[in-house]
């Protein structure tokens, strides 16, 4: 699955609606409606500013959303490192690595000890992922090998990270300058059981 980005003001609003559907109900009532919305026509209301021109690429990624976030438990995302990491999870599997980055940033800004350095790798693999799918192949090596780097042989509320990092690292022959990549090929974030 090729990825695509949308504008910063769109991809913002909708990022904190995603999140926020992770620990409230009626949010996420409302990105399931967004969704159902997105089949029947693009959103005027949610792509006044961008047209258009963003509506297959913003109605894919409500419906992507949507989908991860509908089975999972509601969850206080915002306080619980344990249940961040969790949603982490279900967003990151989702191809929605902004989210992940912008879920996951709180903690790290309040980590201690190496729990902060553990969740500054998570973000950079995230943010790499996301700049891969901006087309910014240089600065996604980067992330991705410096976050990786960061989690190898590590442990975060009681996940093991070591075979993600190895997963990740794998990707990184992939990610060239001159060859496409297979968005199949990125390792599942790690879960509990």
């Amino acid at each position: 699955m090729a990825l695509s980005t949308l504008s910063l003001a769109l991809r913002n609003r909708l990022a904190e609606l995603i999140i926020r559907s992770l620990s409230d109900a009626d949010t996420r009532g409302t990105l399931i409606t967004l969704a159902a919305r997105c089949r029947a026509a693009p959103p005027k209301d949610w792509l006044a500013a961008a047209g258009n021109a963003e509506a297959d690429t913003f109605c894919e990624r409500v419906q992507r959303a949507a989908t991860a976030v509908a089975a999972c438990p509601l969850a206080d995302v915002a306080t619980d490192l344990g249940m961040a990491l969790h949603g982490a999870a279900v967003l990151f599997d989702a191809g929605l690595y902004f989210e992940v980055h912008e879920l996951l940033e709180p903690h790290w800004i309040a980590g201690q000890g190496s729990d902060r350095g553990i969740l500054q790798g998570l973000i950079q693999i995230a943010v790499g992922y996301q700049h891969l799918a901006n087309g910014n192949v240089k600065g996604a090596r980067a992330l991705l090998d410096e976050g990786s780097a960061k989690i190898q042989a590590r442990r975060i509320h009681g996940l093991d990270l070591d075979r993600f990092a190895l997963g990740v690292r794998a990707t990184l022959a992939s990610v060239a300058e001159d060859a496409s990549f297979d968005w199949a090929d990125i390792p599942g974030f790690p879960r509990k059981g």
